[in-house]
């Protein structure tokens, strides 16, 4: 398939894929590889250039790296020459600073340490200094004495107003805060590309470039949330030894940028209905939410003809070192379980992702002497195999979206042990037990429970499968991508090429036809699309999608011409763009 007529994604995504491994990680690189009717644009926003890439991208998609720390200079990570560069930093003088960057720069401080939020207003302004760094230089506009003197009024005239209740800072607190905003913003100083869905992994700074995409380009944005990000950030905050002035302008600035990602989100798409309580708390519309749940792959991970038969009864836990796993509460269980089991084994896969977390960890193991039953192994690339090695799975987590590990777990027909966080009970229902976060003694309980009931253990691995074959596939979850990545497009053709609603509704009826089966009728009705509007971008993705149609009745020749027309058209209306 010419790679020219398909629908083009930009997947923004924050410290994960694909240069870490995780949930995240796992649900890009799904959505990459079997969605081959979709080219994707990586916008990976990363904490320094010299993280390594955990993950091979398909050939169906491209790599933006976008560094925020490990850089002297914000354009180093740019594809741009030595001259244009040099040209941009001289252009950014004292003047220009004064009359085009701080006016911009004001309005945004003063947003992100209000505690009252207008997201289409900080939206704007994020825009405006887009489109200011596409001719000026970043760091000069930021290290400029007049910046800083601004800077530096608006927090402390703020820290006496009591509305604004914002605590009284340091020096070193004033200089820390706009350290954090000369990098986080550094994603306003690389360029976006121009794509037919902007699609951000989360409501977080990798969302940014899907709201500029919007408001440049007119292009529609699909939100996922697998955790809540805002959440997530509210526990790192209070876990942090920051003084009071830093976790409040933190958490305010994290508060701007998420309830942007809401407002301006054309779908929001968490990962399970847990979270849409955060999502309409903030006022996202429920006609804007639809539920998408994360799929795993049911050849890969269902169980094997006989389940093995182990030595020592293990649990397994497949889960990160970090804090927010409790693998701590997890130990203290294990020490618990080994004296009513003392022949059992706890095996944790996962990468370390807090080293000091880890360390507290081994020192724990060590302390209650359980080097013989509780074993950290690190990362894994054969998950499927070390789920199959299992008695019982454990997650002690006390916070989660709608976890991998769990999904996982269920295909392959596991009984499962859980902390009751996030989406987990809505992803169990009744085919496995549910502890309340912390309680490490009913997490002991309850795997010993397991381990003691064959029967019991058995039934509620039988009745996980089940659940996740109804619920969980991966064909299912990608279907769904897929069909939002259509629906968006074709409603930004309804949206702003009104001309064009004809051909949006015979588009409609061929997919849906399509997706009954219907190839003959769908044929049809994508063939009147394309005569109502044969200019339109939408045509390429109309003649693929009736390849695809021929492809499905067995009439390879009349796919291949109808391939060949689509490469030829989107040809055609890129050179008449350019």
């Amino acid at each position: 398939m010419s790679t020219v007529s398909k629908i083009k994604v930009m997947l923004a995504t924050e410290g994960t894929y694909p240069f870490s491994h995780g949930g995240v990680s796992t649900w890009c690189d799904v959505l990459l590889r079997n969605l081959e009717r979709v080219d994707f644009v990586i916008y990976s926003i990363i904490m320094n250039p010299y993280v390594t890439q955990k993950f091979t991208l398909p050939e169906n998609s491209s790599l933006i790296r976008v560094p925020l720390w490990g850089t002297e200079d914000a354009s180093e990570h740019l594809l741009r020459s030595f001259s244009e560069i040099y040209l941009a930093k001289k252009r950014t003088d004292i003047q220009i600073v004064e009359k085009q960057f701080l006016p911009q720069f004001i309005s945004l401080i003063e947003q992100i340490i209000s505690p009252e939020k207008d997201p289409v207003l900080f939206a704007q302004t994020v825009h405006a200094l887009y489109r200011y760094f596409q001719q000026y230089d970043y760091r000069e506009s930021f290290k400029a004495q007049i910046t800083w003197e601004v800077f530096k009024n608006i927090i402390t005239a703020s820290s006496s107003d009591s509305g604004k209740k914002l605590p009284w800072p340091s020096a070193f607190d004033l200089i820390q805060s706009l350290g954090w905003i000369y990098r986080f913003f550094t994603i306003l100083n690389t360029p976006v590309p121009k794509v037919d869905v902007a699609h951000s992994a989360a409501a977080a700074f990798c969302g940014i470039p899907c709201v500029i995409a919007k408001l440049e380009h007119k292009t529609p944005f699909l939100l996922t949330e697998h955790g809540v990000y805002l959440r997530e950030q509210y526990l790192a905050a209070n876990r942090a030894s920051y003084s009071s002035y830093l976790k409040t302008f933190l958490i305010r600035l994290v508060q701007s940028i998420s309830t942007m990602n809401y407002h301006m989100a054309d779908q929001v798409s968490p990962v399970c209905k847990y979270n849409t309580r955060w999502e309409e708390q903030f006022d996202v519309k429920p006609s804007k939410i639809e539920v998408i749940y994360n799929g795993v792959n049911q050849e890969q991970f269902a169980p094997g003809d006989a389940p093995a038969v182990n030595v020592n009864p293990t649990v397994v836990t497949v889960a990160r070192i970090d804090p927010v796993k409790d693998i701590i509460s997890l130990i203290k269980a294990a020490e618990l379980v080994s004296h009513k089991i003392p022949e059992v084994k706890f095996m944790v896969y996962g990468t370390v992702s807090v080293q000091k977390y880890y360390e507290e960890c081994m020192d724990l193991v060590k302390k209650l002497n359980l080097q013989d039953h509780f074993v950290i192994a690190g990362h894994t690339e054969d998950v499927p195999s070390v789920l199959r090695q299992a008695d019982v799975i454990a997650l002690s987590s006390i916070t989660e979206a709608f976890p991998y590990s769990v999904v996982e777990a269920m295909m392959a027909g596991k009984a499962i042990v859980s902390t009751d966080v996030g989406g987990v009970s809505e992803a169990l229902g009744e085919a496995g037990l549910i502890v309340q976060p912390g309680q490490y003694e009913d997490l002991a309980k309850a795997i010993i429970r397991l381990l003691k009931d064959t029967e019991l253990r058995e039934h509620f691995g039988q009745e996980a499968s089940k659940r996740a074959l109804n619920f969980f596939t991966l064909e299912r979850a990608t279907q769904l991508y897929y069909k939002a990545y259509k629906k968006l497009f074709f409603n930004r053709i309804n949206r702003f090429e009104t001309k064009l609603l004809k051909q949006k509704l015979y588009a409609d009826k061929g997919y849906a036809l399509a997706e009954l089966g219907l190839y003959e009728e769908a044929i049809e009705q994508f063939n009147q699309a394309i005569k109502e509007s044969p200019d339109s971008s939408a045509v390429p993705v109309l003649l693929t999608e009736i390849a695809i149609a021929y492809t499905e009745l067995g009439q390879l020749e009349n796919a291949k011409i109808y391939l060949y027309k689509a490469g030829l058209v989107a040809q055609f209306l890129d050179e008449s763009i350019a």
